[in-house]
This record gives structure tokens, C-alpha cells and sequence, in this order.
């Protein structure tokens, strides 16, 4: 009898492993989306305006203006950045999905899963933050050093920019649930602990 207890609860263990493993593999995929998405939405945002400049004549002077993101360093770092995410999530993913728990070396897996997460979450979040500054910089602009708003002008542009910085934190949001299933559950089903000293 304590033979069919042990199965039934090494039988739960397994399926559960299995549910964590299959919330992993989601939350990955919707990383990798959000972060896929941050990147081409910023690096194919562009927008042309035409302005009428006043000269000392009659006639005004016509100017066409462009606005990329190649411009601005902080959106170039952020589409590489995310970019980065996004081949990163995909790595992860082929090798959850391809390669078997028997190359796992005494969970040497777990800590490069979860430093490189780590990283990745560090860095998409600086970039992150720098598109937002400067976005909150194009769209008030600064008064104390002059310098003008650029979203009244280029709204498209800034509101591409806006719903790509937002893509990019829920890709962070997603790679920080990600790595907090991925300790927690680490912790649970510990091969290394011995069952028979709790």
C-alpha cells in the first residue's frame, strides 16, 4: 500500500513539472512576442512632415522633416536591446523544448537560465528607460533648458514610440514571472535535497 502512495504522489510530482514546464514555455513565447514586437515596431516607426518656414520674402520656404529611429541613440540601443531579448527567448525556448534534462551537470542549466534571464532583464530594462525619458522629453519638452516639444509634430511617430516602450516592459514583466516560477519551483523540486532528513 505504501508502494501505490509513493507512485501516486511521484505521478503528481511529474504532472506538475510538466504544468510548470508548460508556463515557462508560455511566458517565454509572450516574451519573446512583446520584445519581437518592441523592436520592429520602434526600428519601422517613421513619419514626414512638410513646414512652411517664414522668410524675410514672400513667398515661405518649405522644409520636409524626418523622424527615424536611427536619429536618436537611445532608440538604436533599445531595437538592438530588444532585439537581443528576442533571440535570447528563442535560444531559451530550443533549448527547453530540444535538449534533454540529462545534460543538466548538478543544475548548471538553472543557474545559466536564470543568470541569463537576469541579465536580460537588466539591460532591456535600461533601454527601456532611456526611450522613456527621452520620449517624455520629446513629448513635454523642458522649459528650463529650451528645449521644444517634438510630438506636437510628429504624433504618429511618438505614439509608435509610446506602444514600443510599452511592449518592451511587459516583455520585462514576462521574463521577471519567468524567472520567478523558474526559482521558486527550482526550490520545490530539489534533486539535490535528501527526501529522508525533513
Amino acid at each position: 500500500m505504501d508502494n501505490t502512495a509513493e507512485e501516486k504522489v511521484a505521478d503528481d510530482g511529474s504532472i506538475r513539472r510538466w504544468r510548470v514546464m508548460m508556463l515557462v514555455i508560455m511566458l517565454r513565447v509572450l516574451a519573446l512576442f512583446a520584445t519581437a514586437a518592441a523592436a520592429l515596431v520602434m526600428a519601422l516607426s517613421k513619419e514626414s512632415r512638410t513646414f512652411a518656414v517664414p522668410t524675410s520674402g514672400n513667398t515661405p520656404v518649405k522644409i520636409t522633416m524626418t523622424a527615424k529611429f536611427q536619429y536618436s541613440p537611445a532608440n538604436i540601443m533599445f531595437v538592438i536591446t530588444n532585439g537581443v531579448a528576442t533571440l535570447h527567448s528563442l535560444l531559451m525556448l530550443s533549448l527547453m523544448c530540444f535538449v534533454n534534462n540529462k545534460y543538466d551537470i548538478k543544475g548548471l542549466r538553472f543557474i545559466t537560465f536564470t543568470a541569463l534571464d537576469m541579465v536580460t532583464i537588466a539591460v532591456l530594462s535600461g533601454a527601456a528607460t532611456t526611450v522613456a525619458f527621452m520620449g517624455e522629453l520629446a513629448r513635454n519638452g523642458n522649459s528650463h533648458t529650451h528645449w521644444n516639444k517634438v510630438c506636437d509634430k510628429f504624433e504618429r511617430y511618438c505614439d509608435l514610440g509610446s506602444g514600443a516602450v510599452l511592449a518592451s516592459y511587459i516583455g520585462i514583466l514576462l521574463f521577471m514571472l519567468v524567472n520567478l516560477v523558474n526559482i521558486f519551483e527550482r526550490g520545490r523540486f530539489n534533486p539535490y535535497k535528501n527526501p529522508t532528513s525533513a
